[in-house]
């Protein structure tokens, strides 16, 4: 059998402790060797067994025997890290967003190339049930051409909290921290726009950083629109996807259910791991308006299709990058598809900034 590879995990915050730790420790070949962090390291080593404990993050990116270096630390300081590992001949994931520049992110890309080494984001939201099952039905035509879409991703926080992710600096801001799931989804569905309008504003009172983004990727051959949308002001949050196309139209309500799974502590993979009784809503154009002459139709009015959710499945990722640099197998998020989601993400701030909609180059 292969001895496992070795994974230093570097931060232990909400989503080094929520996702990577949980998934990394259940995934088969894979073994949590090292937690870079200030915390407790007695607490830290009574969770994760036999982990070692390092406060000293440069360190943790460059200790040796270790194969894998997984960064999830505040996204400023997701270059200088992962610049690190690279240079001391580490594969690298880097939780999403990949880093806080467009620069930045082209040079990870260039050295990774340049060494021949592997570097992954961590957009685990392509694994999301209801993405899956949106992508697998557009992919079979179920809607025909595609001309309009709003994808959403609502919180509710009202209230300004005292953390990294709400201060004014580099990376913060709703945009960074919820935008990379919007951006790479849509780029998945429907790849590179032709323009981006972007529209990032500041709403609470108190608040410091953006806590609302609408953005809108525009595509002229076939036309198509695709909002983005997030806010901390979603009391009642609307509809995660609603995708309309020339044949119908698919709706899915609530967000994907691995994320409450995991802060739950049930064990990745586990019997119900990714599964959601909520199925998507499905109208044909000829159920709903059915006096439309073309093609002829004498089908009366109809209630919405329930179409079963897709399990979530957020271990592929994972097991994914066990494979890449285990087997050369594909690796699952390429650094070219991440900088491709870093660079619609620049250009919404530049549109949002200069208040006018900007060309894909």
């Amino acid at each position: 059998m292969n001895t496992p590879l070795q994974v230093a995990l570097i931060g232990h915050g909400y989503v080094g402790r929520t996702f990577h730790a949980p998934l990394i420790a259940a995934t088969p070949g894979l073994r949590l060797a090292l937690i870079a962090s200030s915390g407790d390291p007695a607490a830290l080593q009574a969770r994760w067994p036999g982990v070692r404990v390092e406060p000293d993050y440069v360190a943790a990116a460059t200790a040796e025997g270790i194969d894998l270096v997984v960064i999830a630390t505040p996204n400023d300081s997701h270059h200088p890290l992962a610049r690190a590992a690279l240079l001391a001949g580490k594969a690298v994931v880097i939780d999403k967003p990949f880093t806080v520049t467009l620069d930045e992110a082209e040079d990870l890309v260039t050295l990774a190339r340049e060494r021949g080494q592997l570097l992954s984001v961590f957009h685990n939201r392509r694994w999301d049930g209801d993405f899956l099952t949106v992508q697998a039905h557009l992919a079979a035509g179920l809607l025909g051409e595609v001309r309009e879409v709003v994808s959403r991703f609502d919180r509710y926080d009202p209230i300004p909290r005292d953390r990294w992710r709400e201060r004014a600096g580099p990376g913060s801001g709703l945009w960074y921290d919820l935008g990379p799931h919007l951006v790479d989804q849509a780029l998945c569905l429907f790849g590179p726009p032709d323009t981006v309008t972007g529209d990032l504003a500041i709403l609470r009172d108190g608040s410091e950083a953006v806590d609302l983004a609408q953005v809108t990727l525009g595509y002229a051959q076939p036309a198509r629109r695709v909002v983005l949308h997030c806010t901390r002001l979603a009391a009642l949050p609307a509809p995660r996807f609603e995708v309309h196309g020339q044949l119908g139209s698919l709706v899915s309500e609530g967000l994907d259910v691995q994320e409450d799974q995991l802060k739950l502590d049930l064990p990745p993979g586990a019997p119900g791991w990714g599964e959601d009784p909520r199925a998507l809503r499905w109208m044909d154009w000829r159920d709903a308006a059915p006096h439309l002459p073309q093609p002829a139709n004498t089908r009366a009015p109809r209630d919405p299709v329930a179409l079963p959710r897709l399990r979530g499945d957020y271990p592929a990722y994972y097991a994914g990058i066990r494979d890449a640099i285990r087997d050369g197998a594909p690796n699952p998020v390429t650094p070219e598809s991440a900088l491709l989601t870093m660079q619609v993400m620049d250009l919404a701030m530049r549109s949002a900034e200069q208040g006018r909609t900007l060309d894909v180059p």
